[in-house]
């Protein structure tokens, strides 16, 4: 029974973390972003019943850095932004941002599923398997300016200070003090080796101690909330969402130093790129909270005090996406912008907990409330951008998407919920 209530508990976290992904897709990839029906494609078919739920998750957050680069290469062409938001040096800059944020909540949800079902459950290697594929994306970003060498020596370097986090987050939560000042000096040795590595990397472009720096604010941050999930404490989300909001501040110090020394077309610091980075932190963001706050809900209850923070966590971040809208037009669209985005959340909760459920009728509501989202969304990002993002194609994307997210989240129910 408490296996069976294990496994469910999970599934609704993930259920949660693939519905909310299709917050904003409106684009294709960078080639086109401003007409994105180029790069568009047929939808997915439903997943099959054994598929990996956590990589499912990811998949439906790797939706996001499509989307922010469409949205801002849309606004970049609407509103003539100083820079480029499509050049070498923002993508690198946006595709870091994404990385990054997105390791630290991957980390985030081992360390819960750790807590949840075991550091020793399968449930917990799966979910170490698929924060391990975001690692190896981040050696393959590496690689692509250093070599495939570097990318290596990188990539062992991550997996061991991953490794430390775990063992911090074990530590943590059996009380183990001796335990967590050992991964703890094992991070520190991380740091000094990892300030080495890209200030050998970038020729000096990027100084050892800055890197320390960034990476001595990373453990520090994301070791609080792992102390706080440890203690079962309410203020966990926001430590969480600390965490990786510190992770675009990393992103673009890595960006800087190696455009420096690889003289990387475009400048991944004009007010372009600032947009194109900062979307895709949010929206990756977005997706992540979303999945930790259905999962608190269905553990602790949606009228627990845990849920609270963690539905309070996610409007932070919603509040944030909208006062991004709200700065490229106006306060009334900010606002106007930011109804709407809270309105389709609850649709995608709806359709969650409807299929969880069984809830034919549900499904069929939420869907259709969706729909209206995906129609006037379009209407709406067609008009914020004058026309470089077409309706038309909007909604197509967000069709797309909810039929998509909405196979992926049939197949979670079909195969972890008992």
């Amino acid at each position: 029974m408490r296996s069976q209530r294990r496994t469910r508990r999970l599934a609704v976290a993930l259920i949660g973390s693939a519905t909310l992904a299709l917050t904003a897709c409106g684009g294709g990839g960078s080639d086109d972003a401003a007409q994105p029906e180029s790069a568009s494609q047929e939808p997915s078919t439903p997943a099959d019943s054994g598929a990996d739920p956590f990589d499912l998750t990811r998949q439906a957050a790797a939706h996001m850095p499509m989307t922010a680069d469409a949205l801002a290469t849309g606004f970049d062409s609407a509103l003539k932004l100083p820079g480029n938001a499509d050049s070498d040096a923002a993508g690198l800059r946006a595709q870091l941002t994404y990385l990054l944020t997105e390791h630290v909540y991957l980390a985030g949800i081992a360390v819960d599923t750790a807590y949840v079902a075991g550091a020793d459950s399968p449930e917990f290697k799966q979910a170490a398997k698929t924060l391990d594929a975001n690692s190896v994306a981040l050696s393959d970003a590496v690689g692509s300016v250093a070599g495939d060498k570097k990318a290596a020596t990188f990539l062992a370097a991550w997996r061991s200070h991953i490794k430390d986090f775990v063992s911090y987050a074990v530590a943590a939560k059996e009380g183990d003090q001796a335990g967590k000042r050992a991964a703890l000096h094992n991070l520190a040795a991380y740091q000094r080796t990892a300030g080495k590595f890209f200030a050998d990397i970038t020729g000096g472009a990027l100084p050892a101690s800055a890197v320390r720096a960034s990476l001595g604010e990373h453990v520090a941050t994301l070791t609080a909330a792992i102390d706080a999930f440890a203690a079962g404490n309410t203020d966990a989300f926001d430590k969480l969402k600390v965490a990786a909001d510190h992770m675009p501040m990393t992103a673009m110090a890595l960006a800087d130093g190696i455009d420096q020394a690889a003289n990387i077309a475009g400048n991944p610091d004009d007010q372009a790129s600032e947009l194109r980075a900062a979307l895709n932190a949010k929206l990756t963001e977005h997706v992540y909270l979303s999945g930790i706050g259905v999962f608190t809900a269905y553990v602790d209850g949606a009228d627990s005090k845990s849920f609270n923070a963690a539905a309070g966590t996610i409007d932070d971040n919603s509040v944030e996406i909208a006062d991004a809208v709200a700065g490229l037009t106006d306060q009334k669209t900010g606002d106007s912008f930011l109804q709407s985005w809270r309105s389709h959340i609850n649709d995608f909760v709806a359709y969650a907990v409807a299929v969880a459920n069984g809830d034919q009728q549900g499904e069929q509501k939420a869907q259709a409330n969706l729909e209206g989202y995906a129609k006037a969304s379009g209407m709406t990002f067609e008009q914020l951008t004058g026309g470089a993002l077409t309706a038309t194609a909007v909604q197509h994307e967000f069709e797309m998407h909810i039929e998509s997210l909405s196979n992926a989240i049939d197949a979670l129910a079909s195969t972890l919920i008992r």
